[in-house]
């Protein structure tokens, strides 16, 4: 993977366009109070029409989601995307798609918008993997401080967790949703991953089901190329009721542990709890010794 650059810093009375790219508005004052909290910044920020449009399980036809995003990535005042929430969708959008001429935008997200942030690094364009507008009121405030930060140009503070051992990988962090990021294997939308640090997250996602997603990146190659592991929240991953399991975490013991790799685990990113946000194909150090993921 090819280092990414961010777009040029915010500054207060910048336009931030929200849009849908993927599941149909579902939590309106989580919405609004995400709104008000990029508002309270200094910066304008516009609903794109559509944003609250709804076919199904997702925010509008394919074609009505893409003009969202196509809407803001041409509009010259607008020097950053907010996404509203996730869900499913944003990879419908890129097939066949032709990332239009314009200068980089912040691109701010996470879970299913997975797919947007990939596809848009291999433009070189770095987006943010972090919270979303109907899950920022949540964050407890220096999360939501740090994403603040990071759009200024201000540093990252590096995140604390659990290490596995196997010492130290510098490289192009490439956050994702391990579901979505699965998906997007052997894809146009699918960045190089060789020598990359891969931080994953996922949620609702049984045990077997993690195993059965894991296995298939040890079967493609895929995490025979990756320096390092950065693991966030497994949240709501549980076993069936009464069923025979491994927990989530026996799991990721399991399938991850033989790679000699730098691996840290419970790191504060991922759904139901902090998100602290991340820069896409930025280069992080990762210590699987002390347990931490820094930001060079």
């Amino acid at each position: 993977m090819h280092l990414c650059k961010p777009p040029a810093p915010l500054q207060p009375g910048d336009r931030l366009r929200v849009i849908a790219p993927s599941g149909t508005l579902r939590e309106r004052e989580a919405f609004q109070q995400g709104v008000e909290l990029w508002r309270s910044q200094g910066y304008q920020v516009e609903l794109t029409s559509g944003y609250d449009g709804r076919w199904g399980y997702l925010a509008g036809i394919d074609s009505e989601r893409r003009s969202q995003l196509e809407t803001a990535l041409k509009d010259p005042d607008c020097q950053g995307i907010l996404c509203a929430r996730g869900g499913y969708g944003g990879a419908r959008l890129l097939e066949n798609w032709v990332w239009p001429a314009s200068e980089p935008k912040w691109l701010i997200g996470f879970s299913d918008i997975t797919s947007l942030l990939w596809s848009m690094s291999l433009r070189g364009v770095s987006g943010v993997h972090g919270p979303l507008l109907t899950t920022l009121a949540a964050e407890p405030n220096w999360s939501a401080q740090r994403l603040f930060d990071w759009v200024t140009g201000k540093a990252l503070d590096p995140l604390h967790g659990n290490g596995w051992g196997s010492g130290q990988a510098i490289a192009p962090l490439l956050p994702a949703n391990l579901t979505v990021a699965t998906h997007l294997l052997n894809t146009p939308a699918q960045p190089d991953l060789k020598g990359i640090i891969l931080a994953l997250e996922d949620v609702s996602e049984a045990p077997y089901r993690i195993d059965r997603m894991l296995t298939q990146w040890r079967m493609s190659g895929a995490l025979s190329q990756i320096q390092g592991i950065a693991l966030g929240r497994f949240s709501q991953c549980h076993p069936p009721a009464q069923v025979p399991s491994f927990t989530v975490e026996e799991v990721l013991r399991d399938r991850l542990s033989d790679l000699n790799i730098p691996i840290v685990s419970d790191l504060p990113f991922g759904h139901d709890g902090v998100n602290a946000a991340l820069p896409v194909g930025l280069p992080v150090q990762l210590d699987g010794d002390r347990g931490t993921l820094s930001f060079v």
